[in-house]
C-alpha cells in the first residue's frame, strides 16, 4: 500500500489557502489498523509477513483447535459440536475480506481507494465531514469487535478454567492452556476485525458520496445552469459505478456466506438429537452476530446512498414545479419582463413549524425551494427532470439495485435467523 503518512487533504493543498492541513486529518488511525492487522502490503517483506500472518491466524489455529480441542469426550458443557461451523464460517469471511483488501490495496492505495485524491474537487464542508467521519472509522471498529470479543474471551477463560483436566494439552497444562487461549483469542479477533474492517472502508466510501450528494442538493437552492448541474451529477454517478464495481464481489459473498452459515446453523440446531444449550451454542450465537452485524453495515451504506441519490429526482422535480408556477404569464403581457428573484413558496395549509420527521434527510423533505424566475428555462428544467428520471443513480450488485425493497427484506430474514437461534440459546439457559 502506499505511503500512509498523506494527509487526509490533496497534495495541492498548499494552493488553496482557504482551508490548512490539522494533525487529526493526517491517516493516522487507517495506518495504525492497517499494520496492526498486517495489512500493509509496500514492499516484498511486508506482503511476506501479511501472508504468514493470514495463513497462521485464519487457516492454521483455527484447523488446530478444531481437530485437537474438539474435545467429544468431555462432559456435555465443554463439548464444541458447532466448532466446525464456527471455525468454517469466519475462516471463509476472512478470507474473502483479506483477499478483497489486498486487492484494492494492490491496485488503488487507500488514497485511491478511499477517494482522498478528488478531495481537491470537492468543497470545504464536503472535506470536513470526510475527515471527520474518517477519523471515526477506527473508533468504530472498536465499537462493533471489542464487547464481542469480551464475551469470547469470557468463554474462553471459563472453558480452560474449568475442563482444565479434561482438555488436552502438551507439557505443563498451565503453560499450555495459557498458549493455545491467546492464539485462539488473537484467531477469533483477527477473523473478526478484518471483515468488520472491509466493511468499514466501505462505509466510507460511500460516506464520501452520500456528503457530496448533500452538498449537490444546495444547486437547487441558488441560481444555477443546467449545464453545470448536469456536469455534477455525471460525475457522482461516475463514483457510485465505480464503487459498486470495486465491492460487488464482495457484497455478493458476504451476503451469499451469512445467509448459507446462518441456515446451517439453523439446520444443526434443530437436529432431534442435539442438545441445545448456552455453553455449546454460545460461541455460535457470538459469530452469527459477528457476521450480521459486518453485512448489515454495508447494506444499509449502499441503501442510505441509493436513497439519497434516487431523492435528487424528487428535488429535481420539485424546483422545477416551484419555477413553472412562479414563472411569469408572458401570454398577457401584464407583468413586467424583468428578472427578479421569488421569495420562497408557502401553502397555506401547511404548518411548517412541525418538521421533525424531515431532520433525518436534507433532499427528501416537504419544504419548497427558492425560485428564481427566469434564471433557467421550462424547457432545460424539464430535459433535467427528464434525465433524472431515467437515469436513477445508486449502488448495484451486478446490475441489481441495492434499495430500501431489498434491504428489508434481506434484514427479516437475517434478523429472523438470528432471532431464532438466540431464543433457542436463551431459552434453553432459563
Amino acid at each position: 500500500m502506499e505511503n500512509e503518512n498523506q494527509s487526509l487533504l490533496p497534495k495541492n493543498r498548499s494552493s488553496n489557502p482557504s482551508y490548512s492541513t490539522p494533525e487529526g486529518l493526517e491517516l493516522r488511525s487507517f495506518r495504525l489498523g492497517l499494520n496492526w492487522f498486517c495489512l500493509d502490503q509496500s514492499n516484498l517483506w511486508k506482503v511476506s509477513l501479511s501472508w504468514s500472518f493470514f495463513f497462521v491466524l485464519a487457516i492454521g489455529v483455527p484447523i488446530i483447535s478444531h481437530y485437537v480441542l474438539l474435545c467429544s469426550n468431555c462432559d456435555e458443557k465443554h463439548r464444541r459440536p458447532y466448532d466446525a461451523v464456527v471455525q468454517l464460517s469466519l475462516s471463509s469471511f476472512a478470507a474473502v475480506s483479506f483477499i478483497s483488501l489486498s486487492s484494492w490495496a494492490r491496485k488503488y492505495g487507500i488514497r485511491k481507494f478511499l477517494f482522498l485524491d478528488k478531495l481537491c474537487d470537492v468543497s470545504d464542508k464536503v472535506r470536513k465531514g470526510y475527515a471527520e467521519e474518517l477519523q471515526k472509522s477506527m473508533k468504530l471498529l472498536c465499537v462493533f469487535v471489542l464487547p464481542c470479543l469480551a464475551a469470547e474471551s469470557a468463554y474462553r477463560i471459563w472453558w480452560y478454567a474449568t475442563g482444565a483436566s479434561q482438555i488436552p494439552y502438551l507439557g505443563n497444562m498451565y503453560v499450555s492452556d495459557i498458549v493455545v487461549c491467546a492464539l485462539q483469542l488473537a484467531s477469533w479477533l483477527y477473523r473478526t476485525s478484518i471483515f468488520i474492517l472491509a466493511c468499514i472502508f466501505y462505509q466510507l466510501t460511500c460516506h464520501l458520496q452520500i456528503l457530496r450528494l448533500e452538498d449537490f442538493a444546495q444547486v437547487f437552492q441558488k441560481e444555477t445552469e443546467v449545464r453545470s448541474i448536469l456536469a455534477e451529477h455525471l460525475r457522482i454517478r461516475r463514483n457510485l459505478r465505480i464503487i459498486s464495481h470495486r465491492f460487488r464481489l464482495f457484497l455478493l459473498l458476504s451476503l451469499v456466506l451469512v445467509t448459507a452459515s446462518q441456515f446451517f446453523a439453523l439446520l444443526m440446531t434443530t437436529r432431534t438429537t442435539t442438545a441445545v444449550n448456552i455453553y455449546e451454542v454460545g460461541e455460535l450465537a457470538l459469530c452469527s452476530i459477528s457476521l450480521v452485524t459486518g453485512l448489515f453495515i454495508c447494506l444499509r451504506s449502499a441503501t442510505k446512498i441509493t436513497h439519497r441519490a434516487q431523492a435528487i429526482t424528487g428535488l429535481a422535480a420539485k424546483w422545477h414545479v416551484c419555477a413553472t408556477i412562479n414563472s411569469f404569464d408572458e401570454a398577457d403581457g401584464e407583468t413586467p419582463m424583468a428578472q427578479v428573484v421569488s421569495p420562497q413558496m408557502y401553502p397555506a395549509d401547511v404548518d411548517w413549524e412541525s418538521d421533525e420527521e424531515d431532520e433525518g434527510d436534507d433532499l427528501d423533505n416537504t419544504k419548497l425551494v427558492p425560485i428564481f424566475a427566469h434564471t433557467v428555462s421550462f424547457q432545460k428544467r424539464q430535459a433535467l427532470v427528464t434525465y433524472l428520471e431515467h437515469n436513477r443513480a445508486g449502488i448495484t450488485v451486478y446490475g441489481f439495485m441495492v434499495d430500501r425493497t431489498g434491504i428489508h427484506t434481506i434484514f427479516g430474514i437475517e434478523l429472523a435467523l438470528l432471532l431464532w437461534l438466540l431464543n433457542k440459546t436463551i431459552v434453553n439457559l432459563t
